[in-house]
C-alpha cells in the first residue's frame, strides 16, 4: 500500500500553521504533526497595506523552521497559501519573491472563494457528519481576520453565499480606536455588525428557517472541541459561559481557564460574540464547530486531485448553485439556462481530442450558459458588458478571480465581438485564459444559435465529430428555419477557432 506524506500551510492573519499529513491507501488521511506560531500580520496590513521588516524576518524565520520540519517528515509535497493579510498587501509581488528567495517556499495568495471553498472542504474532511447536517436547513459560518463569510445550505445544496468585512482582527483593530470600557465592548461589537447583519438578513435570509449553524474558525472552535472531549455541538449557554469568562479578571486568568494563548483571549471574545448574535439572527437550534482548518481543507484536496481521497459532498455543484442563485437574482430564464447548459455540454463532450480542454473548462462552460442573459436585467442592448460586470462584480464560491474572468469574458463576448490577443492591451487575460475564453466562446455562440426561439425546439440534440466536421442530428416536426439560419453565422467563429465545420441535420419525426 503506497503511502504520502504532505504538508498544509496557512500563513494566517494571527498564526502560521502547518500540519503535516499522511495518506494511506482510499479516503484514510492521517494528521501526524500540527506546528502553529503566533505572528499577527493581519493588524498592519489592514491598517497599512504593508508589513513591517521585523514581522517580514519573523515570518521568514517561521517558515525556514516549516522547510526543515516537513524536510524531517519527507514530504513529497506542499502548499502554501496565503489568506486575506497577504492577500491586502499592496507590496504583494515584491513580498511573495522575497520569501521564496528567503525560505524556498512560494507561498500562493487564495481569493475569498478560493479560501472559503476550502474551508468548506476542511468540514467535510471531519466526516460523515458533515453532509448529514447539510441535508436540513444550515448555514455555515466561517470566520476569518479580515472578514466572515455567511453560506446557507438546503437539502445538500448551497442556497447563497455572501461576505461581509467582519472579521475578528479588523474589529480588534477598530475597537483599539475606541476609549471603551471592559462593560461596553460587547455591545460596540454587536452595534459594529449589526447594520450589515440586518442588511444581510433582509436581502438573503428572509424568513427562512435554519436550524443548524456550522462555526468554522481558529478562536471558539478549538475551545469547544477541547471542552466537548471532541464533540462539536455547543448551545446558547455554552456561548454565555464562554463570555463570561473572558469577561471577569483579567487575560492571564482567562487564558490559563480556557487553555488558549493570553494574546488570544480578545479574538476569542469577539468570535464568540459573533457567533451569539449571527445563530440569534438566524434562530438556529444547534451550533456546531468541528475545529476543522484551512490545513484540513488544503489536504482534503491535495487527496482529492492524487485521487486518494473521495468525498461523498459534490463541491462542484456548490459552484453551479452560486450561478444558478446569480441568474435566479438577475431574472434569468431557467428554461433558457437549462437547454443551452445541456447543448454546450453536448458539443463539450464530443469534442474532447479537438479542443483539448478538461473537466474545469467543462465547468466554465456551464456556469457561463447558466449567466448568458444574467446582464439583460440592466440593459437589453448592452448585454455583454452589463453581464461581464455582474460576474466580476459577484463573488462565486470556488472559483479565483482569474478562473471568474474566464467566465464573464465567455459571456461578454457571447454577445459582443471578440477581441484578439493584444487587443485588450496589458489588462488582457493571459495566453493560456484567453485560449480557453476563446473555445467556449465558439461553443456558446453556436449553442445559441440553435436556441435562437428560446422555444427548446431541439431537446433531442445529439452531436457527432467525423474527419473535420460536427455532425449535428436531431428528430423533430417544428420549424428551425431561423435556427439554421443562426446556426450557419454562429458556426463562423466556431470554424475560425477549431477548424471544424459544424452540420446541422434535421430529421422530422413521423
Amino acid at each position: 500500500m503506497s503511502t504520502r506524506t504532505f504538508a498544509a500551510i496557512d500563513v494566517g492573519s494571527f498564526e502560521l500553521t502547518m500540519k503535516i499529513f499522511e495518506f494511506s491507501g482510499k479516503n484514510n488521511m492521517r494528521e501526524v504533526d500540527c506546528v502553529s506560531r503566533r505572528l499577527d500580520l493581519g493588524s498592519e496590513t489592514y491598517a497599512t497595506g504593508r508589513i513591517s521588516n521585523e514581522k517580514m524576518d519573523e515570518l521568514c524565520r517561521t517558515l525556514k523552521e516549516f522547510a526543515g520540519i516537513m524536510e524531517s517528515y519527507r514530504a513529497e509535497g506542499y502548499k502554501a497559501y496565503g489568506t486575506s493579510a497577504i492577500r491586502e498587501m499592496e507590496n504583494l509581488v515584491i513580498i511573495r519573491d522575497q520569501i521564496a528567495q528567503r525560505t524556498g517556499i512560494r507561498i500562493e495568495i487564495l481569493s475569498n472563494s478560493e479560501q472559503r471553498f476550502l474551508d468548506y472542504k476542511a468540514v467535510a474532511s471531519v466526516g460523515e457528519s458533515f453532509r448529514r447536517i447539510i441535508e436540513e436547513k444550515t448555514a455555515i459560518l466561517d470566520i476569518g481576520g479580515g472578514s466572515i463569510q455567511l453560506s446557507l445550505f438546503d437539502n445538500d445544496t448551497l442556497v447563497s453565499t455572501q461576505n461581509l468585512r467582519l472579521g475578528v482582527l479588523r474589529i480588534q483593530e477598530l475597537l483599539s480606536h475606541l476609549s471603551a470600557k471592559s462593560s461596553q465592548i460587547e455591545s460596540l461589537i454587536e452595534e459594529t455588525a449589526q447594520a450589515q447583519l440586518e442588511t444581510y438578513k433582509k436581502l438573503y435570509l428572509k424568513d427562512r428557517e435554519i436550524k443548524n449553524l456550522i462555526v468554522i474558525d481558529d478562536y471558539i472552535s478549538p475551545w469547544a472541541v477541547r471542552r466537548n472531549n471532541g464533540r462539536a455541538a455547543i448551545g446558547a449557554p455554552d456561548l454565555d459561559e464562554l463570555r463570561e469568562k473572558l469577561l471577569c479578571g483579567n487575560q492571564s486568568q482567562a487564558a490559563r481557564s480556557l487553555g488558549i494563548s493570553e494574546e488570544k483571549v480578545p479574538l476569542v471574545f469577539i468570535s464568540a460574540v459573533l457567533v451569539g448574535r449571527i445563530a440569534r439572527l438566524m434562530g438556529a437550534e444547534c451550533i456546531w464547530a468541528p475545529g476543522a482548518t484551512l490545513c484540513d481543507g488544503i489536504a482534503y484536496e491535495y487527496a482529492e486531485k492524487i485521487k486518494m481521497f473521495r468525498g461523498e459532498h459534490d463541491f462542484e455543484e456548490d459552484i453551479v448553485a452560486c450561478a444558478l442563485n446569480i441568474s435566479r437574482r438577475y431574472m434569468g430564464s431557467k428554461k433558457r439556462a437549462e437547454t443551452l447548459e445541456n447543448i454546450t455540454t453536448t458539443i463539450f463532450d464530443s469534442m474532447k481530442k479537438i479542443h483539448g480542454m478538461g473537466k474545469r473548462e467543462r465547468l466554465y462552460l456551464r456556469l457561463a450558459a447558466i449567466l448568458h442573459d444574467c446582464g439583460k436585467y440592466i440593459s437589453l442592448v448592452n448585454i455583454g458588458e452589463t453581464s461581464y460586470n455582474i460576474i466580476m462584480a459577484t463573488e462565486i464560491i470556488g472559483l479565483s478571480h482569474q478562473e471568474r474572468e474566464i467566465v464573464a469574458n465567455v459571456v461578454r463576448f457571447n454577445h459582443s465581438k471578440f477581441f484578439y490577443y493584444g487587443q485588450q492591451g496589458t489588462g488582457g487575460p493571459d495566453r493560456d485564459s484567453y485560449l480557453t475564453v476563446a473555445k467556449l466562446t465558439a461553443i456558446l455562440r453556436l449553442a445559441g444559435g440553435l436556441d435562437r426561439s428560446h422555444k427548446q425546439k431541439l431537446k433531442g440534440l445529439k452531436a457527432s465529430l467525423k474527419d473535420n466536421q460536427l455532425i449535428f442530428t436531431v428528430d423533430t416536426q417544428a420549424d428551425i428555419t431561423l435556427e439554421k439560419g443562426f446556426f450557419r453565422t454562429r458556426g463562423e467563429f466556431f470554424r475560425e477557432v477549431f477548424s471544424v465545420e459544424p452540420v446541422l441535420k434535421q430529421h422530422k419525426a413521423i
